[in-house]
């Protein structure tokens, strides 16, 4: 019979016999930290049940005494004890008097697993659900974020020149102050009054919209807004019209819940409303959805005369107007066409912000303005999946809007973001102006590229991430049943510097 022998433990005989304590070295599998948070006592009961569902001890084994257990990973016998009292609580092992410490027959032989539970347990739940799932084929796949040593996103602000010392300051002070004691408990679903006040007087002076604080709900992003609308005006089989090219996440939620998505045409100047009166001659519509400052994903501007004409339409066919208003306050070259919302006076228009494209992403902070009645039925519904935003963070912007942080930050972003769009498109023209065809857009943080038919641009997105470069493929923005070859390039997050050396690689990718 062969003979094993082990540092710190006797000398023991046949791995399979069950008489025997088993034939592993425990000090070499179980190491304690006892730098740890979890007692030892867990950790060495963790480290058996791991061995365990690996297969290395094997059902019916006999483990050490608890003084051979304690001397061997040099513990005190009491932490030993407390570890098989945790075991024999949990059903892994059973303790016979007069004969000694075995595992469990009935525990299944388990072979090894990656294991990736910071503990040291494999991972309890599987991949798969033991029931049917039903797989919504609307919705696109979650966002994950891989680190790209360079990206060209599809439109977002460089968080490297957000406010946050500011915020981060009148945060702070707000948890030193009696504030945080009334305000640090569940709040009001509708967000912070002084946030609401100050985005009252905000969208007046900036955009027209005259409305009190009554007409404003603030929620976790535009996304969320968009969301509470849709989920408060819209039933399955209502009729909703939106541009064929559109923002995808809108048109999905608009198809998951069960809404008919009917598509017109946009054109250079935004949707072409003529086509939208046909659709309301032939059909009741519920909804028309659009990105009127700067389409998304084209990045065109709704014309003024097609606003007056889509808010007359919604007027007489009594159909509301989901105006998403991401990014308005970045433009360049003239005034800004002001929202429809500023010259709705019929209570037509649900109109949607985002504070996260001033400040950074990370921050969700939007608003909804809107007639008090719907406001209050978006609430009802906005409780009942999130009862309330991050107050503090909220009352901490309101904060930066009185004292006119947020308006200085505006400005000087837009004086950033103008001069980095007038150098990434010279550049993009210079370098690959026979490849992607494009227009000087207005405002916002991306321009809309056309690549030409010669080149796949799915094809180059993938090279270009081999690269280290993030391009989007642009499959996203196609119409359905329409390949456009065409994305949205955002050149607001990148500098002078980034952009030459993202061009690079995009122009050997297509040149290769």
């Amino acid at each position: 019979m062969q003979s094993y022998t082990f540092v710190g433990l006797p000398e023991y005989t046949s791995l399979n016999n069950h008489n025997s304590p088993v034939m592993i070295s425990l000090n070499a599998v179980i190491e304690v930290d006892k730098e740890s948070k979890t007692p030892v006592y867990l950790q060495i009961a963790n480290k058996i049940i791991l061995q365990i569902k690996k297969g290395i001890l094997k059902p019916g084994s006999k483990l050490p005494g608890t003084r051979d257990l304690a001397k061997t990973l040099l513990v005190h016998r009491k932490t030993i004890v407390a570890a098989l009292d945790e075991l024999d609580a949990q059903g892994w092992i059973e303790i016979i008097p007069s004969s000694g410490t075995y595992i469990k027959e009935s525990m299944p032989e388990v072979r090894g697993k990656k294991l990736r539970s910071r503990d040291g347990l494999p991972i309890q739940f599987a991949k798969q659900t033991g029931f049917p799932l039903i797989k919504n084929k609307f919705l696109p796949p979650p966002h994950r974020v891989k680190p790209y040593y360079l990206e060209i996103n599809e439109g977002y602000p460089d968080v490297r020149i957000a406010p946050v010392e500011a915020l981060s300051r009148a945060y702070r002070d707000l948890l030193k102050k009696e504030y945080y004691k009334k305000h640090l408990s569940y709040a009001g679903t509708h967000g912070n009054i002084d946030l609401r006040k100050a985005l009252c007087e905000h969208l007046t002076e900036t955009r027209g919209i005259r409305a009190s604080e009554e007409n404003i709900l603030v929620t976790r992003g535009s996304m969320m807004a968009l969301y509470l609308a849709i989920h408060t005006i819209i039933k399955p089989y209502d009729a909703v019209v939106v541009g064929e090219t559109s923002y995808y996440s809108a048109t999905a939620m608009f198809k998951n819940i069960g809404a008919k998505v009917i598509t017109v045409p946009v054109d250079e100047n935004g949707m072409v409303t003529i086509d939208v009166e046909k659709i309301c001659k032939r059909q009741k519509i519920r909804a028309v959805y659009l990105t009127p400052h700067h389409h998304n994903p084209t990045t065109v501007t709704l014309k003024a005369e097609r606003r007056m004409h889509l808010l007359s339409l919604a007027e007489e066919h009594k159909f509301a107007v989901l105006e998403d208003d991401y990014d308005f306050d970045y433009h360049y070259d003239s005034n800004p066409v002001l929202p429809l919302a500023s010259a709705d006076t019929h209570g037509m228009v649900i109109y949607m912000g985002s504070l996260s494209k001033s400040l950074a992403p990370a921050f969700r902070v939007g608003f909804v303005v809107a007639p008090e009645n719907l406001i209050e039925e978006m609430a009802r519904l906005r409780r009942v999946i999130d009862l309330q935003g991050d107050t503090v963070l909220e009352k901490a912007i309101a904060e930066l809007f009185t004292d006119g942080e947020i308006q200085r930050h505006q400005k000087k972003a837009t004086k950033i973001y103008h001069a980095r769009r007038d150098y990434f498109c010279t550049l993009l023209k210079h370098r690959l102006g026979d490849v992607i065809n494009f227009q000087v857009p207005s405002g916002g943080m991306a321009i809309w590229s056309q690549f030409d038919k010669r080149y796949h641009l799915p094809e180059i997105a993938r090279k270009t991430r081999e690269k280290e470069l993030y391009l989007s493929s642009g499959r996203f923005f196609n119409p359905e049943g329409k390949n456009l070859n065409a994305t949205r390039m955002g050149f607001a997050s990148l500098d002078f510097d980034e952009m030459e050396e993202a061009l690079d690689i995009l122009e050997k990718v297509v040149r290769s």
